[in-house]
């Protein structure tokens, strides 16, 4: 998920560089740092959700 938003931020700031625009505070460098950010926490794991089962064993 947060790789998505990274990629949607990203995509974003190449909008807001390609029509050299901005909304008030957010401009292009702002999308990108929020996009680095986001990729950041997606390689740490952050929100990735791993399921482990445990086996049990019958004796």
């Amino acid at each position: 998920m947060l790789a998505v938003a990274s990629a949607v931020l990203f995509g974003l700031a190449l909008l807001f560089e390609l029509l050299g625009t901005s909304i008030q505070m957010i401009t292009s460098s702002l999308l990108v740092t929020a996009g680095l950010f986001c990729l950041a926490l997606y390689f740490a794991g952050v929100g990735s959700r791993q399921v482990t089962y445990r086996r049990r064993a019958h004796r």
